[in-house]
């Protein structure tokens, strides 16, 4: 089926839509467990990013599962189909000029690697909320630790299923160091360079 699809040639290409938004385009990634902290910073910064202008969209695991993967469980199988389906779309809206925002607890080191090379190692910046479990727990925000440890959610990342930590992400943030304040600033920083057009 592959071989009768032949992707078309467009006229307008990503360096001439960065150029008309003034700004590159990319994808922070941010991974973490879930209470983290990841949608909550991910928020905030797209917020300071609106303010400069910069065009954005914001892409979280809550989100996506109710639209575009709604038919994925969370077994080890779909949770890299979650991933695939959101690195396209990532590499899609890069392609359009915006910078994007993932915000997916995105456990399995594959699975990140998958995105990287899906949208290409120069347009990847991967932040690590890097929150204790014990931490993440005492929040539990969603009320999803204690349902998991109750038996009521399988395959839940930090109860019953595991989390592979980035070994060497462009970011890493403890948000029981780091306010959220704190944490845009850092992000602001490292992607500065990637925003400015050549």
């Amino acid at each position: 089926m592959q071989k009768n699809i032949i992707p078309n040639q467009f006229s307008v290409s990503k360096n001439q839509r960065s150029q008309l938004n003034n700004h590159g385009s990319f994808l922070i990634w941010f991974t973490g467990l879930s209470g983290s902290g990841k949608s909550t910073i991910a928020n905030a910064l797209e917020k300071e990013l609106h303010k400069m202008n910069i065009r954005t969209y914001l892409l979280d695991g809550d989100n996506v599962r109710k639209g575009l993967n709604s038919d994925l469980s969370f077994s080890p199988a779909d949770r890299r189909e979650n991933i695939r389906r959101i690195a396209e779309v990532s590499s899609l809206m890069i392609d359009g000029g915006l910078v994007v925002l993932s915000a997916f607890i995105s456990p399995y080191k594959n699975d990140r690697e998958f995105v990287k090379n899906t949208v290409k190692n120069e347009n990847f910046i991967q932040i690590f909320v890097d929150t204790p479990l014990a931490v993440c727990k005492n929040r539990d925000p969603k009320g999803l630790y204690v349902r998991a440890e109750n038996g009521l959610i399988k395959d839940f990342t930090g109860v019953n299923a595991p989390y592979e930590c980035p070994e060497n992400p462009d970011l890493k943030i403890d948000t029981t160091k780091t306010d959220i304040t704190q944490a845009v600033k850092l992000i602001i920083q490292k992607i500065k360079p990637k925003l400015e057009l050549i």
